[in-house]
């Protein structure tokens, strides 16, 4: 199977919630050489963007949703695996959480793969997480970056408040931050005193380089 196939057979694994398919195509990247990076962005996030399009269109449903995202983060981690045996340069430590109050966790896994494809180390706490567990793990982790996801408009206020908590214990110049979530905008970002806002998973790769460059100057 050359690349392109292999990439085409990724994004419909992904829409076919095939998880031993995409496992299966994972491995056959790895043992072929291909470049993980190139079939994670082409392949199985192409795959996932996809399904998120169904779900907007009333044509899947969560719990599809919920099954594409786990194939997507399997096959990712394989994927992953590869890059961290390999000569990956670490851009920066950066520690995502989505906001106390807030179950939602589907985004989140596919900024997760990407950060760890292009180079980060990634530590995800998971979902429905206190900003003084987000603050502290992120000191214990030694974060350059911390990434929240708010994904209601109810659980907003969870990324105000780590900007706040941040700023009474003395700490906001310790880390960059970043929010996304469907109910984040760049205006939101700028109210609350967060460095970036990243509008999907591509985006909060490039913000958090230009974050970390504009730090090592």
């Amino acid at each position: 199977m050359d690349k392109d196939q292999l990439i085409a057979e990724s994004i419909k694994a992904i829409i076919n919630f095939d998880g031993q398919k995409a496992k299966d195509l994972a491995g056959l990247a790895i043992e072929k050489g291909y470049d993980p990076i190139e079939v994670i962005n082409k392949g199985f996030t192409a795959g996932i963007t996809k399904v998120g399009d169904l779900f907007g269109r009333g044509e899947l449903f969560l719990p599809e949703l919920i099954q594409a995202s786990e194939v997507m983060k399997t096959a990712t981690a394989i994927l992953n695996s590869a890059l961290a045996k390999g000569d990956v340069q670490r851009k920066g430590r950066f520690l995502i959480a989505t906001v106390e109050g807030d179950v939602h966790d589907i985004g989140k896994g596919i900024v997760v793969s990407l950060l760890m494809a292009h180079g980060f180390e990634v530590l995800d706490l998971g979902r429905d997480v206190r900003t003084e567990t987000i603050i502290e793990k992120a000191l214990d982790f030694k974060a350059d970056i911390i990434g929240t996801s708010a994904l209601l408009t109810t659980t907003l206020e969870g990324q105000k408040k780590l900007e706040q908590e941040l700023k009474k214990a003395g700490l906001r110049d310790r880390f960059k931050t970043i929010v996304g979530g469907a109910p984040c905008t760049q205006r939101w970002a700028g109210r609350i005193g967060a460095d970036a806002y990243a509008e999907d998973a591509h985006d909060a790769v490039v913000k958090s380089r230009q974050l970390l460059a504009a730090a090592a100057n």
